[in-house]
């Protein structure tokens, strides 16, 4: 099954490095891997989807508390959260295409429908950018296919998550929860299971 983690780490040079290298030592398939800027300064906001038996999310979370970069781990996976992914699409569109001079007016019809957007316009194509889930993404990306559209492009971002109505972990500690977190901590793994905080090629 898919797993959800959301990772507050440092902002360190080498930080990515040694998290795909703790999915590799536990020989677990990252799916999707977004990074970018969190709340906190010089802190960074990782959403890790992997694909793992279900009675693995313990050992994930708390294989990822190991790291001495990890500054909080959430997993989104049974609660409810807002769950967004971002995609650009090229699609051939122009007199050559076999829509010919209709393709364009029938691929903005397909973008209303889906809600996307059309963020670029060329001479022989058109891109567009839909934010959803991603059986939506996919689901838009079946029907041009299916209408015999070629599609030239496509970049996704990968899943980004957040829990609804959950506070952020600043204030949280400023309500004074313990550790600024409403999460406890997982208990420590056994010696045969830990993983070192350094990890050696």
């Amino acid at each position: 099954m898919l797993h959800t983690f959301v990772a507050l780490v440092q902002d360190k040079p080498g930080v990515l490095t040694r998290v795909a290298s703790l999915f590799r030592r536990l020989n677990i398939n990252i799916v999707s891997l977004t990074v970018g800027e969190s709340e906190r300064p010089d802190t960074s906001r990782m959403t890790i989807v992997c694909e793992a038996p279900e009675h693995a999310a313990h050992r994930i979370r708390a294989s990822l508390y190991k790291l001495e970069t990890t500054v909080d781990v959430d997993e989104v996976n049974r609660s409810e959260a807002v769950v967004r992914e971002l995609c650009l699409i090229k699609v051939a569109a122009g007199p050559n295409q076999p829509h010919g001079l209709h393709s364009r007016s029938q691929i903005f019809e397909l973008a209303t429908v889906f809600r996307a957007r059309v963020v670029d316009l060329a001479p022989e194509s058109i891109m567009l950018e839909m934010t959803g889930s991603a059986s939506k993404i996919e689901g838009l990306m079946q029907v041009l296919r299916e209408s015999n559209y070629t599609i030239l492009e496509v970049s996704r971002t990968g899943r980004m998550a957040m829990r609804r109505g959950h506070h952020t972990s600043r204030v949280l500690k400023a309500l004074g929860t313990k550790n600024g977190s409403d999460t406890p901590a997982p208990e420590p793994l056994p010696d045969d299971e830990a993983l070192p905080p350094e990890f050696e090629d």
